[in-house]
């Protein structure tokens, strides 16, 4: 029998992420094996990676990655898209066979534009149309999930462990400049391939580590502005928490991680500057709801670039790394090295300090 102290305790799910600064392609070799020193933070009931940049040739139109359970309902979900969308490519999404991986459904991607005759009729921009969009499809069509809606970008995710289903998925044949990943270890939550990490709407993506205590509060409040939370999994309304405050509200990084990850009380009376109070009292008092508490560290992805945060009392762990214009984050020190041995700078971010990374502009 093992001794205390020789047994590891993981602390949950596996999170990983790199960016190149300078904007410089990447296939995703790198962050598939990131997860591999972390393979005991799951148990084979989800993983998945987005990756930014890899549609260049696609990069005006919304990337739909979908999940159908039959034919019939591809055929079904696909008469719907055409009533609404432009489709300028319609395929099926190349894997691999791997033994680990089983039980797949069909995975359908869809290049698509939105008529602007339903944008004019409804009175809607179009990311706004795509995101109602999403959300029907995913709460009223049975057998059907739409898991990436990016523009040059996509989600890709199974059930199984994160180092077999990026090459399920051919991820070194993909190039970008930001690369996120998860390996899950579900606990309240079933394991199946919608439910796996990361959770995406738009361009906005997210991998987490941790438990949400305060989902109730935080769902019953963004389902108030059209969101449906229907994918079984605490992690979901992180998504579109953010996309609300950063899409719908208009609120900058800063403002968005002292909302999701807002300074007790007490920190805040202690702040000397008036402005900064103001604000950060501001926040708390008109967005409570959104509040996340629960132990969490997760990634952010959008176009762009990437965020990094912990929960305020940092009960997940998450490291930082930097080498030449590169940025590596993961849950452990591990991985970073796995991506670049010789990475500088390791640190570990403070409870609900941001880490906020952007491509330079012009790239």
């Amino acid at each position: 029998m093992k001794k205390e102290g020789q047994i590891r305790i993981p602390s949950g799910c596996a999170i990983a992420a790199l960016i190149s600064k300078e904007g410089n392609k990447m296939t995703g070799e790198k962050i598939i094996h990131a997860m591999e020193p972390m393979h005991d933070r799951s148990n084979g009931l989800g993983g998945g990676f987005a990756g930014y940049g890899i549609y260049p040739d696609y990069k005006d139109y919304y990337a739909l990655h979908l999940f159908f359970d039959t034919r019939s309902t591809r055929k079904e979900c696909e008469a719907f898209l055409k009533t609404h969308f432009e489709i300028v490519q319609s395929e099926i999404i190349p894997t691999r066979k791997i033994p680990a991986i089983t039980d797949e459904p069909i995975i359908w991607r869809y290049f698509v534009a939105p008529l602007q005759s339903h944008l004019r009729e409804m009175q809607l921009d179009e990311r706004e149309f795509v995101a109602r969009t999403v959300m029907k499809i995913n709460s009223e069509m049975k057998g059907a999930f739409v898991f990436s809606s990016g523009k040059n970008m996509g989600t890709f995710k199974a059930v199984g462990y994160p180092e077999d289903d990026g090459p399920f998925y051919k991820l070194e044949e993909y190039e970008g400049y930001s690369w996120t990943a998860h390996g899950r270890y579900p606990t309240n939550t079933p394991g199946w391939w919608g439910g796996a990490h990361p959770f995406s709407l738009l361009d906005y993506s997210v991998v987490h580590n941790g438990e949400i205590s305060s989902y109730d509060a935080n769902r019953r409040f963004i389902e108030m502005f059209g969101y449906k939370c229907t994918l079984q999994t605490d992690t979901e309304v992180i998504t579109y928490i953010m996309d609300y405050l950063i899409r719908v509200q208009g609120l900058h990084l800063e403002d968005v991680a002292n909302i999701v990850a807002a300074p007790f009380w007490d920190t805040i009376k202690r702040i000397e500057d008036p402005a900064e109070k103001e604000r950060l009292l501001y926040l708390r008092k008109v967005f409570p709801s959104l509040l996340i508490t629960g132990p969490f560290s997760i990634v952010f992805g959008f176009n762009g670039g990437l965020m990094a945060l912990n929960d305020r009392l940092k009960l997940r762990s998450m490291v930082v790394g930097e080498k030449d214009d590169k940025v590596f984050i993961a849950s452990e020190e591990a991985a970073i090295r796995t991506m670049e041995p010789d990475a500088e700078n390791i640190w570990a971010p403070s409870g609900g300090e941001p880490v906020i990374i952007k491509v330079k502009d012009g790239v």
